[in-house]
């Protein structure tokens, strides 16, 4: 836990530079593919050739969305099973990821070229463009199921301890494309043709440099037999890169819906429905290249945001978020003034022959791009609050500006013509900051009160040798108090609070999300939830601070799985304490004056929530006595338990003698 101490000591500026400028740079050449071809397909095919890379960019997307659905899963995997010290499957963990990601490359593949034309028409494509969309989509989707699996691998090499390979693979992919492109388009007159040829190049040369590091990784060995498709491994990974996918998934629907009514009402204009399009797609471009400056900005302060609210260094934590608050303010507001006062320069860097073109695009990029400054801040909010464990506010936040965005526009352009989609964004930026405003300055007062207030010391108390008993048990069935009296008789200690706290200082994350990640409240969407980055960080840090408290010695250790994490550890008996339903509901209405109908539900609710959980990290059945040396109805009495207990313990001890 020491080896991070740096991230609550060193100056904030230093920290935010050294790590966000990483995470900028990559999110920049990820995305230079899409924008390279962009400026040399504006410049040597006209803005029907932007109109028809716009058509395929939902395409791509989708095929993002699958390779970070494995990689980002992988990944997340793969780091939770260093933290458990538990290395033996993750070559296959890595391995059915990246056949994962190569037949959803075949899938789409096979999708795009039977459906055809009629997919590209539904997603936008026009009379007039179709052909060229066909001519650049047709050859980029030859070479998808290589680009998601370099995209699969460049997650995992990350999360394997090697980003600047990673990088560097990105990086060269990137250089071929900008090589290739002018050299294709202008030189060899290929025209839309020579973009894709150029794109797939890169793709595939950065695909080679991914597939030759799995010969040299340092956490796992791969081969042949990696490849071995295994149903609970691809479950695994997907259930933790699910929250991936769907956020790229989002950005599909934003964009079809876009495309499809900016055809539509452009088709009513003086514009007609290429003009439109095309315009939106260069404007995006744009967009996307402020807006993954500031995530860039964000994601950097993650680590240092997370120590140092985990170590209750709130008054850092304030200082922080001032900090990425200022830097992002001021990223935006000099694009924002540039926007403004030259959009010509920006839109003709993308190509302009046409002038009825550029004065829409000039137009309609002033309008779009005008709040950008609030879409970065509230985005940036969003993701500051993940990253301090406030997952509930987070989660909302960071789709809030997307279903505005939506909304206003379906609405808008009915009074507004094909401008009122443009105008949807600054729109829907209003509302959004509006509302996050309020969430943030929630969170400070919140941060200055705790500032204030004492903190919790973590404590791992000392200890003797002998068994480690620990107690899984139903909501109502009074485990803990069990827990309690057999450590109270034993002459140790019993841990249930305390592994939150040290947990806490290992991720980053407040006390109060790590204790709630398997209670009742997170009974919705439970798989979802328990897959997010937020939460696997959550566990790992758990995890580890059990083990920390069983190397101590015997103690008595309540919940939180610790059977599952203490498996290989020896002199560890593990109990499931149950009870009748009445008598848990009772139990209930007891101790948190509920109703019967109340009590009924917490105690169903409760327990749902803890066989998820249980299963998330273990891939096991929740009470299934199996797993268990001893399971106790505790309506016996909480005194008789435990007699059971350490009548077992006795006996066990005098069998080893």
């Amino acid at each position: 836990m020491q080896e991070n101490n740096y991230l609550g000591t060193e100056r904030l500026g230093t920290l935010l530079r050294k790590f966000a400028v990483p995470c900028i740079c990559s999110l920049i050449i990820s995305c230079l593919y899409n924008i390279v071809d962009q400026i040399f397909v504006g410049n040597g095919v006209g803005y029907l050739g932007n109109a028809a890379t716009g058509v395929i960019f939902p395409i791509t997307v989708i095929g993002w969305g699958a390779s970070l659905l494995f990689g980002d899963g992988a990944a997340a995997a793969l780091s939770v099973s260093l933290g458990r010290n538990n290395t033996e499957d993750i070559h296959k963990t890595v391995g059915n990821a990246v056949l994962g990601s190569f037949l959803s490359g075949i899938v789409i593949i096979a999708i795009c070229y039977i459906l055809g034309d009629r997919l590209l028409m539904t997603i936008g494509a026009t009379e007039a463009n179709l052909t060229l969309a066909r001519d650049y989509g047709y050859i980029v989707f030859a070479m998808m199921p290589f680009a998601l699996v370099q995209n699969t691998l460049a997650s995992i090499i990350r999360a394997d301890g090697s980003p600047k390979y990673a990088m560097g693979a990105m990086i060269v992919g990137a250089l071929l494309n900008i090589v290739g492109d002018p050299l294709a388009i202008f030189v060899l007159d290929m025209g839309i043709k020579g973009a894709a040829y150029a794109t797939i190049v890169g793709q595939f040369v950065s695909f080679l440099i991914c597939a030759a590091y799995l010969t040299r990784s340092k956490t796992f060995k791969f081969s042949l037999k990696s490849l071995v498709p295994d149903g609970s491994q691809l479950k695994r990974i997907s259930s933790l890169g699910v929250s991936s996918f769907l956020t790229q998934f989002s950005i599909v629907v934003i964009t079809i819906v876009n495309n499809v009514l900016l055809v539509s009402y452009g088709a009513k204009s003086i514009y007609g429905a290429d003009i439109p399009l095309a315009a939106f797609v260069v404007i995006m471009k744009l967009f996307q290249i402020v807006l993954n400056i500031a995530i860039g900005i964000a994601a950097g302060a993650q680590p240092i945001a997370g120590y140092n609210y985990g170590a209750e260094n709130y008054q850092r934590v304030r200082e922080l978020l001032k900090l990425i608050i200022k830097w992002t303010a001021i990223v935006c507001i000099v694009c924002t003034v540039l926007f403004e006062a030259v959009p010509g320069i920006f839109i003709r860097m993308f190509g302009a022959d046409s002038e009825l073109y550029t004065q829409f695009a000039i137009l309609c990029m002033r309008i779009y791009l005008s709040l950008i400054v609030f879409t970065c801040l509230q985005k940036v909010c969003a993701i500051f609050l993940q990253s301090i464990g406030h997952a509930k506010a987070a989660a909302p936040l960071s789709i809030l500006r997307d279903a505005l965005l939506v909304v206003f526009s379906l609405i808008l352009p009915i009074a507004l013509g094909v401008t009122g989609i443009f105008w949807a964004a600054p729109l829907a930026d209003l509302i959004a900051i509006v509302i996050t405003t309020g969430v943030m300055v929630r969170l400070w007062k919140q941060l200055k009160q705790q500032e204030k207030g004492e903190t919790e010391e973590s404590v791992l108390y000392p200890s003797k040798e002998g068994v480690i008993v620990t107690i899984s048990r139903e909501h109502g069935s009074g485990g803990k108090r069990i827990g309690q009296l057999v450590a109270e008789k034993l002459g140790v200690h019993c841990y249930y609070k305390e592994m939150v706290a040290l947990a806490a200082k290992e991720s980053g994350l407040s006390k109060e999300f790590i204790s709630g990640i398997n209670s009742n409240e997170n009974a919705v969407m439970k798989e979802l939830y328990l897959s997010t980055n937020a939460v696997q960080r959550a566990v790992s840090a758990q995890d580890k601070a059990i083990r920390l408290i069983a190397d101590k010695g015997s103690c008595v250790i309540v919940g939180r799985a610790a059977d599952y994490v203490l498996r290989k550890y020896k002199n560890v008996i593990r109990v499931f304490i149950y009870a009748p339903e009445e008598y848990k509901i009772n139990k209930v209405m007891e101790i948190y004056g509920d109703t019967k109908e109340q009590g009924k539900q917490n105690v169903r609710r409760s327990d749902s929530a803890r066989s998820a959980y249980y299963k998330s990290i273990s891939g096991r059945s929740w009470g299934s006595p199996h797993d268990y040396e001893l399971c106790i109805d505790s309506s016996i009495g909480s005194e008789a338990a435990a007699d059971v207990i350490l009548s077992y313990i006795k006996n066990i001890s005098a069998s080893e003698k």
